[in-house]
């Protein structure tokens, strides 16, 4: 519930932060000018004890984020994929955050899953180990089928995780309600939709029917992925809060030092995880949305194999072609093109100036191309983007929330593994390859071909449904008036009509 009482919960992130040093560590990272410091010292000071002590043994910042719980938790997993963000050591400590936190009781996961399945855990499992992996919302057991022999990965959900979840959701809740109201000009950001689109993909991570469903729809889509591969949902075996799958084998691709030594390379598994994730989200619409290093694992033949699967992104097909015209247009320096692009998918008030659009794209992408990967700050970078963006009155656009934070992780995935990755250039045969395919003569003779077959389908209702709607338009219009049976029979002919032409192009087409 949003309310007054979720002051508390502020308070006691700040306090947190301030009782186990990760505020000090978080100004000296951004060398935080004396007096923001001072500030900050005189605020937290005093309230510090409101705070949790966290665990002593973690780094100051993991600490916090870990005490605070699943929501702050997930915050630290997107830094712990951007070292040009907060620096190489802490995206080192903050990665503990992926798939090593403390583990709950083997007893208690025996329980889940005997609730959960309805039966012994020795009936469906001869063997079931300690947690291998724990991380926000569940943890990982190795396993192996009691029937088959097959060796298995059996994901737990935490004890009380959905109380947890809620508690810190409303308290993100209210700060979203508290920034709108005492900054105006924040409501353009739609903090209140952020936090709503968070709060629903987190609501179907914590089914893990739903993740289940998610990864063998991605298996389907990806099955012809060359050097990627997914583990399998072992169905009898799963359910709302357990999820059995067969057990990837692999180094993780956080470990740079692992995957040295096993002989991969890693400026090639830097490219091909971009470029996987780009053919998913342009090729298919759908893709992982987690891919940070503790879900990604490299098999002994080199194959990138993907795991957890609860949050995946979906974007229409009509949102792809936007994407992948943005992209392509700063791949050619096209800002005009990338300026008219906004404005035609509206992302851009239409009252603005598209020349001046575009001047301050060129602003943004200049720097990019000719410069040496390493000396790019994606921190200035990302300030200037949000300047940009505020002064032409940009909206968030919530439907792109999953694909630009996804974006985010991956990238700084690709530079943990490669530091002198060039960005575009690896993405530029993905996004080139897409635009061929779909926004040339051959794509629109397939939209053609699509809207055909939904017209077709309604053909045999399109003169009532035509009638309908210009009755209701005169309505509102002008004073009612009686429709001749002449007017009558001409619309019900011209629907007719329209649904005749429709199915003839839909047959021709196919």
């Amino acid at each position: 519930m949003r309310g007054p009482h979720n002051i508390l919960r502020l308070a006691q992130t700040g306090a947190t932060f301030e009782r186990t040093g990760a505020m000090k560590v978080i100004l000296d990272a951004y060398e935080a000018p004396r007096m923001l410091r001072i500030a900050a010292r005189v605020v937290g000071w005093p309230i510090q004890w409101l705070g949790f002590k966290g665990d002593p043994s973690m780094p100051p910042v993991t600490r916090a984020l870990t005490a605070l719980g699943p929501a702050y938790i997930k915050f630290g997993q997107i830094l712990s994929t951007r070292p040009d963000l907060v620096g190489n050591e802490l995206a080192v400590q903050l990665r503990v955050l992926q798939d090593k936190l403390p583990p709950f009781s083997q007893a208690e996961a025996r329980r889940a899953v005997e609730s959960e399945l309805g039966c012994p855990l020795e009936s469906v499992y001869s063997e079931f180990s300690e947690p291998v992996a724990a991380a926000s919302i569940a943890q990982v057991h190795r396993a192996r089928l009691a029937e088959t022999g097959e060796e298995v990965a059996v994901k737990v959900l935490r004890p009380g995780i959905e109380k947890a979840f809620r508690k810190d959701v409303d308290a993100f809740y209210f700060a979203a309600d508290f920034i709108e109201f005492f900054s105006p000009s924040s409501r353009r950001l739609r903090p209140n939709d952020v936090v709503a689109h968070f709060d629903g993909v987190v609501r179907g991570e914590l089914d893990l029917r739903l993740e289940a469903a998610s990864a063998s729809e991605f298996g389907s889509n990806t099955e012809g992925d060359a050097g990627f591969r997914l583990p399998e949902i072992r169905w009898p075996e799963s359910g709302r809060r357990v999820m059995t799958q067969t057990w990837a084998e692999g180094v993780s691709l956080g470990d740079n030092a692992a995957l040295d030594a096993a002989g991969h390379d890693r400026a090639v598994l830097g490219e091909r995880v971009l470029q996987l994730f780009l053919n998913h989200a342009l090729r298919d619409g759908f893709f992982h949305a987690d891919m940070h290093q503790g879900n990604l694992k490299v098999a002994a033949d080199g194959d990138i194999i993907a795991y957890d699967f609860g949050i995946m992104g979906y974007i229409d097909e009509y949102t792809r072609r936007v994407y992948a015209e943005i992209l392509y247009g700063f791949i050619k320096r096209d800002y005009h093109r990338v300026a008219e692009v906004h404005f035609e998918a509206g992302y851009v008030p239409a009252d603005r100036d598209v020349d001046e659009f575009a001047r301050a794209l060129r602003a943004v992408g200049e720097p990019i191309f000719g410069m040496d990967a390493t000396r790019i700050s994606m921190g200035r970078l990302l300030s200037y983007l949000f300047e940009v963006t505020e002064r032409f009155g940009m909206e968030t656009r919530t439907e792109l929330i999953l694909l630009q934070r996804t974006m985010v992780v991956v990238e700084g995935v690709a530079r943990s593994l490669d530091p002198q990755i060039n960005i575009w250039k690896v993405a530029q045969p993905v996004v080139e390859d897409y635009i061929r395919r779909n926004l040339g003569p051959r794509a629109l003779l397939r939209d053609l071909r699509k809207t055909a077959v939904v017209l077709g389908r309604f053909g045999p209702r399109l003169p009532v449904l035509v009638e309908r709607a210009l009755v209701q338009q005169m309505e509102v219009e002008a004073p009612p008036a009686k429709s001749g049976w002449r007017g009558r029979i001409g619309w019900g002919l011209g629907g007719a009509a329209i649904g005749a032409a429709a199915v003839a192009l839909g047959v021709m087409l196919s």
